[in-house]
Order: structure tokens, then sequence, then C-alpha cells
């Protein structure tokens, strides 16, 4: 019982399994393949599935130490047990468990939502967003980078300042986010989304823009990750990455702030006949004189 306190079932099934044959081996095999099945089913069962009797399951439990096969049994489960729940805390995190129900869930994810949104009304410096929006209003071209949930705002910013008629390109992948950084120069602005602020891709983005001497800007809570110290102008969103899916969810609502803030600070700076005053009278697509640089730089100003 000593050896079966200091290991884990299926560790001590993995070490006999050398020594183990015949029928006893198949069960092992049996259990090591199925553990969630085998914790959950009876000596009945298991012993059909490796085609043995009940007795040699017994052996088999006695065998790695337990007093025979519900102790077995039992270990299995909280073992399987573990794993779960070690699987849902890497994943979903600690404040929501397994089988919270639906109010609390919606309590928590509220609440950490809330609290991002303090942060990043604390950290969002809004000399740095307003020198941004003065730039994307003159800029020839703004060209914006998102991927994965990086891609949620940054894709709905680009829509935004389309609709407004900023001639605005999204890129989601690592060769067209290289062709659309190298065709940027002076007076133009790459825009990214980073949760992490490390991402290989996003920090090519951000360099070969740079290099071409568009304005970078980086839109993160990792203020001293790689991409955030190369950007021209890091906007801080109050809430760092997190380990798990709850955090990030956080992190983004602070994401979606600042990308919002920048959408209503550009859209004051864009004259009003470009989505009121048109010629063709209301309800016409309003173009930019450069449109045809990008065949959906219109807005609807109906929609």
């Amino acid at each position: 019982m000593d050896r079966a306190g200091t290991a884990s079932p299926l560790q001590l099934v993995r070490r006999a399994l050398p020594e183990l044959n015949g029928a006893m081996q198949r069960v092992a095999e049996h259990i090591l393949a199925n553990p969630d099945e085998v914790a959950r089913g009876s000596i009945t069962k298991l012993a059909e599935a490796a085609q043995t009797s009940a007795a040699t399951v017994t052996r088999l439990s006695t065998h790695l130490g337990y007093a025979g096969y519900p102790a077995l049994r039992a270990a299995l489960a909280m073992e399987v047990g573990r794993g779960l729940e070690a699987g849902w805390a890497s994943d979903i995190g600690m404040a929501i468990g397994p089988a919270d129900p639906p109010e609390q869930v919606l309590n928590v994810l509220a609440s950490t939502q809330a609290n991002a949104l303090r942060n990043a009304l604390a950290a969002i410096d809004l000399a740095a967003a307003t020198r941004v929006a003065d730039a994307i209003a003159g800029a020839r071209r703004t060209h914006i980078y998102g991927e994965w949930g990086d891609a949620v705002p940054a894709r709905e910013l680009y829509i935004r300042l389309l609709r407004i008629g900023i001639p605005v390109w999204f890129f989601d992948g690592p060769q067209s986010s290289q062709i659309g950084a190298g065709l940027l120069g002076s007076g133009d602005v790459a825009l990214t989304v980073t949760r992490s602020g490390t991402d290989p891709t996003t920090l090519e983005f951000v360099r070969r823009a740079h290099d071409e001497g568009a304005l970078t800007v980086a839109i993160t809570g990792m203020v001293g990750s790689p991409i955030a110290q190369l950007a021209d102008v890091t906007l801080d969103t109050g809430t760092p990455n997190g380990a798990n899916w709850t955090e990030f969810f956080a992190g983004r609502a602070s994401d979606v702030l600042t990308a919002g803030l920048l959408f209503v600070l550009v859209a004051q700076r864009v004259p009003d006949h470009l989505t009121a005053n048109h010629p063709n009278g209301p309800g016409q697509p309003v173009v930019r004189p450069d449109a045809d640089l990008h065949p959906d730089t219109f807005v609807n100003p109906d929609t």
C-alpha cells in the first residue's frame, strides 16, 4: 500500500507491464489505453475487454499494491479527475469551475471584463492615441495586422475605418503581412493588436514596416514585450496577457476598448463631406480619391 500511495496508478501499471504475461498483460494494456473507461466501469467489464476473468483483474490489482480492484478503480478515478481538472485549469482557469452554474459563469466573465476596462482607463495614453488617430486620418495607407484571437479587435477596427473612407487594409497571414508591410512608406501607418507581444510574424510585420518608414503602432498590454519595444507608439491596454482563456477574455475587452477609442478619434478627424455631402446624394458610396488602390474603400452613409 505504501508503494501504491507514492505513484499514480497509471505509473504503477506502466512499470509493471514488462514483467506481466498473458492475461494480466492484456488487462494492464487495456487500463493504459482506456483509463477513463476503466475508472467508470466494473471488474466484469474490464475482464471482458481484456478477454480474461475477474480473478485475473484482482490478481493484477494486488500485484500493483492495491487491496483489490475497487481500490485500483478508485485510484484511477482520482487520477483521471486530476487530469481533467489540470486541463481545465490550464485552459479556462480557476476562476470558473466545470460545475459552476451559468449565472456564476456570467458573473465571473462580466467582473473580469469590468476589471480590465478599469485597468484600461488608467493605462491608455490619450496623447499617444491622439497621435495615432492624426496619423491614420492623414495616411496614404493604413495596414492592420492581427492573427487568431488578436484578429477580432483588429479586423473590427479595419471595418470601422473602412466605413468612414480611410484607405485601410487588413492582413492575417505571414506572407500577406510581409507583402503589406513592404508596401508602406513614410506617412503610412502599420498597426497591430497583440495580446502576447511576442508573436514572431507580428514582430516581423512591425519591423519591416518600421524599416520602410511607416509609423508603427502596437495595441497590447505587454508593454515590455519585443513588439511593444519596437513599435513607434505602444498603446498600453492595462491588462497583461494571461495564462488561460478567462484572463485572455478579460484582456480582450481592453483591446476592444482601445481599438474603439482609435476609431472614434479618427472619425472625428474625417471631413464631413466624406460621409454626408456626396455629390451623388445620400446613400451613395463615398470613395476616397485614392480608392482605386483598394476596391472596397468606400462607405454607405445609410448603413
